[in-house]
């Protein structure tokens, strides 16, 4: 929306209490970012209420206030005195986000969104390369920032509804009219979602993760089911990954909202079959039946879980409207996301660096198996855990490279406010048999000197990320660098 615009509250779908009629002249959801005529939405958070907020947002010049009733009875006083509208919503994070939506007014007309524990990016950064291979103006939105037609950076996964209505309104007013999204379980639980106008909806897979903010296992589900439940409409169609445990349930989920279901995964009867896969050191060959049509296609992606998200990413191409054919002859042209199995270095010997995302229990397994039969000599694992997350999943993620790896060496990944000496001993407690290497970069020098010809170490944790939390402060790091610096310390060269 143009500076200078003004919006109704009903033109925003809000009603104000004693019916006040209130001009808007922007939203926002930091008291430091009002201006005059703004609504302040004051949100219940984890820590703090945006309603201890309100005061200060009033005298900003707030013209409105959404929140709940806690928000309203913290603030009461000031209200009172007030000029300003008050909207009390049961629910003021969805209300915000569908007020965001009506205020930026905008989006790309074909939308679609993944959630998942793992492969969100991958999935919509395929969805993406597919639609721009098919001649589209598309863009992929996630953990990696916007990419593709137009790119911006986003500070998250899934972004505040005020950021995100921006972002996909200056996208469609860019020429885009094609957008993947990644939706995060956060975002999802927060409503940031609601008022995204999805034509389809992707489920890849669900594993332990953030049980530091979802209480339960059940909750982290529920969560992620929203976007089925609540999000995609009843007329959108729902991409599910049959194989995972909770495939069936969120095919449910979607079922019983009326919504069609295309079904990816390798038991007989789903609608877009894996057949069979052939490695090779640089990819893979893919057989698939596409609903008793076989097609086979060459990969240059390192991993087997990178065909579900390749296949995934066709489901979601076709869901929005695209023809089967053509949108399989785009694969092979398919390019690896930036830090998820990404060769980032190749010793003189032959032996490869990679680098991954993984920083889940699953996902480190799932890499490291993905990764096995690429190589010929031993896999060894560069594994930490972050700080200030779920403490139950570090064991567990040294366990999973000790399970699937012949070397593991454990390090400091983002330690944030947490002792970092601790995070390692919890992972240690999974893989006793590691080595302890605490500063990451000497981690990664030992890691690649311990190469030899056939052999490929495999990077866990941060992937495209180029910073490293530790206290309060970021300071420059990346996997990928880092490999290609060690390998020319060893070898003179990197790659």
């Amino acid at each position: 929306m143009a500076v200078g615009q003004t919006k109704s509250l009903a033109e925003l779908g809000l009603t104000a209490q004693a019916g006040r009629k209130t001009e808007i002249t922007g939203l926002a959801v930091d008291s430091r970012d009002v201006r005059e005529g703004y609504l302040f939405a004051a949100l219940p958070g984890t820590r703090v209420h945006g309603g201890e907020f309100i005061t200060y947002a009033l005298r900003m010049g707030a013209a409105a206030i959404l929140t709940d009733a806690e928000g309203a009875r913290i603030a009461a006083t000031e209200l009172s005195s007030s000029v300003a509208a008050l909207i009390v919503a049961q629910d003021p994070r969805q209300t915000l986000s569908f007020a965001a939506a009506l205020w930026f007014g905008a989006q790309p007309e074909t939308m679609v969104a993944v959630t998942g524990t793992n492969g969100k990016t991958s999935v919509a950064s395929f969805t993406r390369q597919i639609w721009m291979a098919l001649g589209f103006d598309a863009i992929n939105l996630g953990t990696t920032g916007v990419e593709g037609a137009w790119q911006a950076p986003l500070a998250h996964t899934t972004p505040e509804p005020i950021t995100l209505h921006r972002i996909l309104a200056e996208a469609e007013a860019q020429g885009i009219t094609h957008a993947a999204m990644e939706a995060s379980s956060h975002g999802l639980a927060q409503r940031r979602l609601d008022g995204v106008r999805l034509v389809a909806a992707g489920f890849t897979n669900l594993s332990q993760d953030h049980l530091d903010y979802h209480a339960t296992f059940e909750d982290y589900f529920e969560a992620k089911a929203g976007l089925f439940s609540r999000v995609l409409p009843e007329d959108g169609t729902a991409v599910i990954n049959i194989d995972d445990p909770k495939g069936t349930d969120m095919a449910g989920v979607a079922r019983t909202r009326g919504q069609q279901v295309i079904s990816v995964g390798r038991i007989e009867g789903v609608d877009l079959r894996i057949l069979n896969r052939v490695f090779t050191p640089t990819g893979q060959t893919l057989r698939f039946d596409w609903r008793g049509a076989v097609h086979q296609v060459d990969l240059g992606l390192i991993g087997g879980f990178q065909t579900d998200n390749v296949l995934m990413a066709a489901g979601l191409v076709i869901a929005a409207g695209a023809g089967p054919d053509r949108v399989f002859e785009t694969l092979p042209q398919m390019q690896t996301v930036r830090g998820r199995m990404q060769l980032a270095a190749t010793r003189a010997n032959g032996a490869a660096v990679f680098v991954d995302y993984a920083h889940t229990p699953d996902a480190v397994a799932t890499a490291l198996y993905a990764l096995r039969p690429h190589v010929l000599g031993r896999l060894v694992a560069i594994v930490g855990a972050g700080g200030d997350r779920d403490q139950a999943k570090r064991p567990l993620m040294g366990k999973a490279a000790a399970e699937n790896a012949d070397v593991v060496i454990v390090t400091d990944d983002n330690s944030r406010s947490e002792d970092p000496a601790a995070i390692r001993a919890a992972v240690m407690e999974g893989c006793p048999d590691a080595t302890e290497v605490a500063d990451r970069a000497e981690a990664i020098l030992r890691g690649v000197d311990a190469l030899g010809p056939g052999d490929a170490l495999l990077i866990c944790g941060k992937g495209h990320e180029t910073g490293q939390i530790v206290g309060d402060d970021v300071f420059p790091f990346d996997d990928s660098e880092q490999a290609s610096v060690a390998v020319s310390a060893l070898d003179g060269s990197g790659a």
